[in-house]
């Protein structure tokens, strides 16, 4: 089992930056990468940034060049530094840790989300 607990979002005008964070705990030595998705009302949930286990960075194209993820190992802790934030970046913002069991399978592991809302 993985837990996942995420903070730092909130509301903050068009043009503005906010940074969430996700720490995690339990069977982490299995998770092969984390990342981040979001939802807004009335739509899909979409992948927003993901990072692997080698650092390996994944970005949707619409946050390319604002936002960054990175990890920091010793404290398991996955961040989304988002600048220059849209309106059309207000969602749910939820944290995800992929595992992986050899000879086992997979599982999803998902926060309980966060807020972010971005005003024009």
């Amino acid at each position: 089992q993985v837990q996942l607990v995420e903070s730092g979002g909130g509301l903050v005008q068009a043009g503005g930056s906010l940074r969430l964070s996700c720490a995690a705990s339990g069977s982490i030595f299995s998770i092969h990468s984390m990342g981040w998705y979001r939802q807004a009302p009335g739509k899909q949930r979409e992948l927003v940034a993901t990072i692997t286990s080698g650092s390996n960075t994944n970005y949707r194209d619409s946050v390319k060049g604002r936002f960054t993820i990175s990890r920091d190992n010793a404290k398991n802790t996955v961040y989304l530094q988002m600048n220059s934030l849209k309106p059309e970046d207000t969602a749910v913002y939820y944290c995800n840790a992929f595992q992986l069991l050899p000879g086992v399978g997979a599982n999803d592991y998902w926060g309980q989300g966060t807020q972010v809302t971005v005003s024009s």
